[in-house]
């Protein structure tokens, strides 16, 4: 269980792989039967979301585990979220010449119009990540955002890339909402035929007399079942099977066209018949290593890296039993006892998207700015733009000098913005330096500071060690207040969720 502050007053760093201890194995995956705390609470938020809001905290503080789990595995309405303004579909531009009069036209005027064509993609794709992340900060429905993250760098597409348009992307994005505790199964082949998939894993080049198969050895290796668990005439195979979809570039549309797809027989993972792509998808669904595969990185999204095999096996065990709906499967994982471990606590590092959204929850700041882009991209995460197939490293990799930095200037400027006003309640922090200290560390971190950390914070409100601060007062209050909330989200224990 979650320890007290007493029993962690050691605690700034926790560990960035699979934590320290043994797993209790027997518990591990039975319901957790007490009361959320706010630490508890913030665990909960911080994984199921991307924290909380001051109030969020204290709605979910004292209530039961599983019914703080089931308000967030039972999706509210989000109709009432705004629309991105602008998602960019060059086919309404395109489809005024036609495929004969784009060919008709001069090379120097198709080089001006596919120039026209990309300042407005780019345009629009900046315009849809400021408008993800402000959905993720506003959103009633946080678990919902979270899967559509988790689902954007597992099954990785790259907007405007081999041809992927604002509009695929942000029709990708919808489709993992879609399906955020849908049926695993179900999502993989809906995503197979996607349009943004199958142009940025080839898959519309794959026709039965040029079969391609780099989305066939993709699916596999990176989508379900991980390395060394098939062969490459599995991948050949596959790949035959999937022949025959195609994109139309103008419309943007995916259509399966028979004429262009191989009917004849394959052998795949040791099972025979003509197989097209969504019996591909069945046969490897039906494999347990399948299982395996989600089950390891469900635990690495919600509980810690680097899972233990008897944890993974009960997770694959219960997606099975579940035939791969996620719904019930996260709502086990929230309630359970590893969840609420002691090991699990602070386990993993928050993602550039997970910090920035939640400094901004933390705060009580209520609109996300442009200026959290370049920060995102200095931080390593760029929305739309996974830097290849195998998506974002995560983990420690979010880690280095260079991003500790970048995360370090995007708090500087952030405290220091106008913006700041927003702020719910820094303006109520008590006067007094240690009570203000209290109250920071508390709000923000939950305690998980070290003495050390706490003490140079209080330092700081009472102007210890320089000349050029004068302790915390009346004249001085929003600038120094607002430089120890930057001090304290500076610390360890904030990178971590």
């Amino acid at each position: 269980m979650i320890a007290t502050r007493a029993q962690t007053s050691h605690l700034d760093v926790a560990g960035v792989l699979r934590p320290s201890g043994s797993l209790d194995v027997a518990r591990a995956l039975r319901p957790y039967d007490g009361v959320l705390d706010a630490r508890r609470a913030a665990h909960l938020l911080r994984r199921a979301g991307f924290g909380a809001t001051p109030d969020e905290l204290r709605s979910f503080t004292g209530m039961a585990a599983g019914d703080a789990v089931e308000r967030l595995v039972r999706f509210p309405s989000t109709n009432a979220l705004p629309a991105p303004e602008n998602v960019y579909d060059p086919s309404t531009l395109l489809s005024q010449y036609g495929p004969r009069g784009l060919r008709d036209l001069s090379r120097d005027a198709r080089r001006q119009l596919f120039k026209q064509v990309r300042r407005q993609e780019v345009r629009s794709i900046l315009s849809l990540q400021l408008w993800w992340l402000n959905r993720m900060l506003a959103t009633p429905a946080p678990l919902q955002e979270k899967m559509a993250l988790f689902f954007h760098g597992h099954f990785t597409t790259a907007a405007i890339q081999k041809g992927v348009s604002p509009a695929m992307a942000y029709g990708q994005n919808e489709l993992f909402r879609r399906y955020a505790l849908g049926n695993l199964r179900e999502l993989t082949r809906a995503v197979s035929k996607d349009p943004a998939m199958l142009l940025y894993l080839d898959n519309a080049l794959n026709v039965a007399s040029h079969p391609n198969e780099n989305y066939a050895r993709e699916l596999m290796e990176l989508f379900t079942l991980g390395v060394d668990h098939y062969t490459e005439d599995d991948v050949r195979e596959a790949a035959r099977a999937w022949t025959g979809w195609r994109v139309i570039r103008i419309t943007g549309q995916s259509f399966f066209a028979p004429r262009l797809h191989d009917d004849g027989t394959k052998t795949f993972l040791g099972r025979r018949g003509n197989f097209d792509g969504d019996d591909v998808v069945n046969v490897i669904f039906a494999k347990p290593q399948c299982a395996r595969f989600f089950a390891a990185s469900l635990l690495g999204l919600f509980v810690y890296d680097n899972p233990e095999p008897e944890l993974v096996d009960g997770v694959a065990e219960a997606l099975q039993r579940h035939d791969y709906e996620l719904a019930p499967v996260v709502s086990a994982l929230l309630r359970s006892n590893v969840f609420y471990s002691q090991r699990a606590y602070r386990a993993l590092v928050k993602g550039p998207a997970e910090f920035v959204v939640g400094t901004y929850k933390a705060l009580g700041v209520p609109t996300i700015g442009r200026s959290a882009l370049p920060a995102m991209r200095a931080m390593g995460q760029i929305l739309f733009y996974p830097p290849n197939v195998a998506g974002w490293p995560g983990g420690e990799n979010w880690l280095t000098s260079q991003m500790m930095i970048a995360r370090q200037n995007f708090l500087a400027g952030l405290v220091n913005a106008q913006i700041m006003g927003a702020s719910s309640w820094l303006n109520g922090i008590p006067m007094d330096p240690a009570r203000a200290t209290h109250a920071l560390v508390d709000a923000l971190l939950q305690d998980d500071a070290s003495p050390a950390s706490y003490a140079q914070l209080k330092g700081y409100l009472m102007g210890e060690g320089t000349s050029a601060l004068a302790m915390l007062g009346v004249e001085n209050f929003p600038e120094r207040i607002h430089g120890a909330a930057y001090l304290t989200m500076a610390m360890p224990a904030f990178q971590l969720r």
